[in-house]
């Protein structure tokens, strides 16, 4: 499994040698991957959910829920430590992006309040192209 601990892992001084272009457009750059593209979206294999950047464990596959949003949704991080917040204005609203808190990579953005019938009322929306899925072991 990788690094459990925040900030253990890899940190590239230069993102470009160690991504890939898809990677580094949306974990160093803020882009969003197509809905429905990503490798993770719809998958249902149990495991924990970590950075593509840094190998830094993010997400476990028990709070990851069916959202029909096009990405990856989670209703709660591993620990609060693992992410960090910031205000996100563009594209003319309001909204909180998820960043990784080890490596600051963009992650995606963290919506409250949609109704969906989970523990936090919390739909972290992710990119699957910033995550690697280390599956559980039998």
């Amino acid at each position: 499994m990788g690094n459990s601990l925040p900030g253990v892992g890899k940190i590239a001084k230069n993102w470009r040698e160690v991504l890939k272009p898809e990677e580094y457009a949306v974990l160093r750059e803020g882009g969003t991957e197509r809905a429905f593209t990503g490798e993770y979206w719809d998958t249902k294999t149990e495991g924990v959910y970590s950075c593509r950047a840094c190998e830094t464990e993010l997400f476990r596959s028990a709070e990851k829920f069916e959202s029909h949003c096009g990405w990856p949704s989670f209703f709660a991080p591993l620990a609060e430590d693992r992410v960090r917040y910031l205000e996100d204005t563009t594209l003319g609203m309001r909204r909180v992006e998820v960043r990784c808190a080890a490596c600051d990579s963009h992650l995606g953005h963290v919506f409250e309040g949609e109704g969906y019938d989970t523990p936090t009322d919390l739909r972290y929306c992710i990119n699957s192209v910033c995550l690697t899925l280390e599956p559980q072991k039998s």
